[in-house]
C-alpha cells in the first residue's frame, strides 16, 4: 500500500501554476503546500497589525479557486501551512470559496501553535507543531487542512500517519516520513533547482529551466521512493536528495515535536531514471521541548551604496566614508557597517566593470536617524566628495526590520488541536515519552585517502557538492562528495580549521562539524554569522543561500586522480 504525496510550494511566492501541475501532471493521493519561514511569519505578523483577520498567505486561496474542483474530481486531498498566524481565517475563506463554487469540500484547520500572548514584546510568537493534528483531521475526512506554524515536514507526517494508521510511539515509521518530508518541503530543490553540479546536469540533457515538483511514493514502513511526474523539468537523483537531505539541518538528530529522525541512518539509492529510493531510517522519542519562533520589530535601517569608478578606490572610499561619519557624528546611528566590494577591474572596458561598490548600512530604534538624517547627509555630498560620486539610488526613509529568536517551552504548554470540518475539537496530546536531545558519539570516518600522490591547486567544488541556508542567526553549510573515494579525502581534509580558513568570515565564530557518512556529507553548523536572522539582514547574503558556493569556489590541493 503506497501513498502518494506531492509538493505545489516550497515558499510563499512560489510558482503559482504549480498547483494545477501537480494535479493534472499524474496521480496522488494528497498534495501539500509550504508557505511558511522565519520571514514569511514576520511578514503574516506586519499585515496582522493592518488588518486582524489577515495573517494568511493569500495566494493560496487564488491558486485554489482555480483548482479546488479539479483536487475534487481526482480525490487529491490538499494540506498546507498557508494558515500561517491565521489558520481558522482561511479555512474560513477556504469554506465560503467552496460554497461560492458550490463545490462541497469538507475543510479542517490545526490551531494553538500561536504562543504570542506568552512572549510579550513578540510580533509573533508560534510554536512548531507536529503531524497529529494533520492526522487527526484527515481521519475524520477532511478533504482540505490548513494550519499554522507546523514543522515543515509534519504536512508529510500527518498524512502518513492517517493513512497508515501510525501512533505516537512508531518512531522508525515517523522519521521515515520526516525526512521524506523533509525532502519534498523546498520543492524543486529537490529536482534539480539551486543544485550545485547544474551545468554538468545540463551539458548531459537536463532540463532545468523548469523543474518540476516532487513527489514521494510513502510506504507502511516509512520507506520512500522521490521522484516527480512523467515529463516534468528537472531531474531526481541521489545527489539531489542529498543537498535537500543536507539542506537547513545539523547533526546526525533531527528533531520534531513528534519524532526524532537520525540523519545518520538514512540510506539512499537509485532506483531508476528520477527515482531515488530512501529507507532504513531509524527515529527515536521526541525532545521534551517545543521550538517556538519568535517574531519581533529591532527597530529601523536604511543602506546607501556608493559607486567608487576608476582610480583610487580605496582613497575614495576612505574619503566618502570620513565625511559620511562627520555628518552623522550629532546623532550617529546605533549601528553602522561599510563594506567595500571590489567589482572593479583594471583597464575595463565598460564604466560598469571599472566600478566598485561601497555599501553603508545603518540601524537605529529612531526612524528620523536612519532615515533623513542619512538621506540628507548622502545627497548633500553629490558635488563635494570623491570624482565620479554618484550612488546606486537614494537612501529612502529607513524601513522596520525584524528580528527572530527561537526559544523551546515544555511539549505541554502548546495546546494543540485539530479542528475538525464539522466544528469538534480535538486535543492532541503532547508526546509521552520524550528523550533530551543530545549529540550522538562521533562515527568512524573512512581510511584516509592515500597520501603522497600528485595534487593540483584547484575549487573544492570540483569533488564536493554543497548546499547552505538559515536558521535564526545560524547557518549551516552541507558539504557532500559524489564518490567513495572524493570522501575518503573529503572527510580528513574539511576540518574546522580548513572551513574557517576557506571562509574567513567565520574565523571568529563557532563552527561545530557533523558528520554523516552514510550520506558521505559533512554538515557544519556556523552561529552567529547571520546576526538576529535574516529580517534583520546583518549580511550580504543575509539567508546563508550561497554560502555553499562560496565554499566550492575556494581553492586546495586536491590529488588529481580526483579531479
Amino acid at each position: 500500500m503506497t501513498l502518494r504525496i506531492g509538493n505545489a510550494s516550497g515558499f510563499y511566492g512560489d510558482r503559482f501554476d504549480a498547483l494545477r501541475e501537480m494535479l493534472t501532471g499524474g496521480g496522488l493521493d494528497v498534495l501539500t503546500g509550504d508557505y511558511l519561514a522565519e520571514l514569511t511569519m514576520l511578514i503574516l505578523g506586519r499585515d496582522r497589525l493592518k488588518d486582524p483577520g489577515a495573517g494568511y498567505a493569500r495566494t493560496f486561496l487564488r491558486q485554489l479557486e482555480d483548482c479546488l474542483g479539479l483536487a475534487q474530481e481526482r480525490g487529491v486531498r490538499i494540506v498546507t501551512n498557508a494558515g500561517g498566524l491565521n489558520p481558522a481565517g482561511l479555512a474560513d475563506a477556504v469554506r465560503q470559496l467552496a460554497g461560492r463554487l458550490g463545490i462541497p469540500a469538507r475543510v479542517a484547520h490545526v490551531e494553538g501553535d500561536d504562543l504570542t500572548a506568552a512572549h510579550p514584546g513578540s510580533l509573533a510568537a508560534h510554536a512548531y507543531l507536529g503531524g497529529f493534528g494533520i492526522a487527526e483531521c484527515l481521519r475524520a475526512g477532511a478533504d482540505i487542512v490548513v494550519t499554522g506554524r507546523v514543522t515543515d515536514a509534519a504536512l508529510v507526517t500527518g498524512p502518513a500517519a492517517a493513512h497508515f494508521g501510525w501512533r505516537p510511539g512508531d518512531y522508525d515509521r515517523l522519521a521515515g516520513a520526516v525526512v521524506a518530508g523533509h525532502v519534498l518541503e523546498c520543492g524543486t530543490q529537490a529536482t534539480g533547482g539551486n543544485y550545485a553540479f547544474f551545468a554538468e546536469a545540463e551539458a548531459a540533457g537536463r532540463d532545468l529551466r523548469r523543474p518540476g515538483f516532487p513527489l514521494a511514493e510513502l510506504h507502511e514502513d516509512g520507506s520512500c521512493v522521490i521522484t516527480k511526474h512523467p515529463g516534468t523539468g528537472g531531474f531526481v537523483d541521489v545527489g539531489t536528495v542529498t543537498a535537500q537531505l543536507l539542506y537547513e539541518t545539523g547533526g546526525a538528530r533531527y528533531a520534531g515535536p513528534d519524532v526524532t529522525a537520525r540523519l545518520d541512518t538514512v540510506r539512499l539509492s537509485q532506483d531508476g531514471p528520477d527515482r531515488v529510493r530512501i529507507e532504513g531510517v531509524r527515529g527515536e522519542a521526541p525532545p521534551p521541548t517545543v521550538k517556538v519562533g519568535r517574531n519581533r520589530l529591532g527597530g529601523f535601517r536604511n543602506e546607501v551604496v556608493f559607486v567608487l569608478t576608476g582610480l583610487d578606490i580605496e582613497a575614495k572610499a576612505a574619503l566618502v566614508r570620513e565625511q559620511m561619519t562627520d555628518a552623522l557624528a550629532a546623532s550617529p546611528p546605533e549601528e553602522v557597517r561599510w563594506e567595500l566590494v571590489r567589482t572593479d577591474r583594471p583597464d575595463a572596458d565598460t564604466e560598469e566593470t571599472a566600478s566598485a561598490l561601497l555599501r553603508l548600512v545603518v540601524r537605529d530604534q529612531d526612524q528620523r536617524t536612519v532615515g533623513r538624517t542619512l538621506s540628507g547627509a548622502a545627497v548633500e555630498l553629490a558635488l563635494a566628495s570623491y570624482p565620479g560620486f554618484h550612488v546606486l539610488a537614494p537612501p529612502g526613509k529607513g524601513a522596520p526590520y525584524g528580528v527572530f529568536e527561537d526559544v523551546y517551552v515544555p511539549q505541554g504548554d502548546v495546546p494543540h488541536v485539530a479542528v475538525l470540518h464539522d466544528g469538534r475539537r480535538i486535543p492532541v496530546p503532547p508526546a509521552q515519552d520524550t528523550l533530551v536531545l543530545q549529540d550522538p558519539p562521533a562515527p568512524p570516518l573512512p581510511e584516509p585517502y592515500p597520501a603522497g600522490g600528485p595534487t593540483r591547486r584547484a575549487p573544492l567544488g570540483l569533488v564536493a557538492g554543497a548546499r547552505s541556508g538559515d536558521k535564526g542567526g545560524n547557518a549551516n553549510v552541507g558539504v557532500w562528495a559524489r564518490s567513495e573515494e572524493a570522501w575518503r579525502w573529503l572527510a580528513h581534509t574539511l576540518t574546522v580549521d580548513t572551513f574557517r580558513r576557506l571562509l574567513p568570515e567565520t574565523r571568529e565564530l563557532p563552527v561545530t562539524r557533523h558528520p554523516l557518512p552514510r550520506l558521505r556529507a559533512l554538515n557544519f553548523t556556523v552561529e552567529g554569522v547571520l546576526g538576529e536572522g535574516v529580517a534583520a539582514q546583518h549580511r550580504f547574503d543575509p539567508q546563508a543561500k550561497a554560502l555553499g558556493e562560496w565554499l566550492r569556489s575556494r581553492h586546495l590541493d586536491i590529488p588529481e586522480a580526483l579531479l
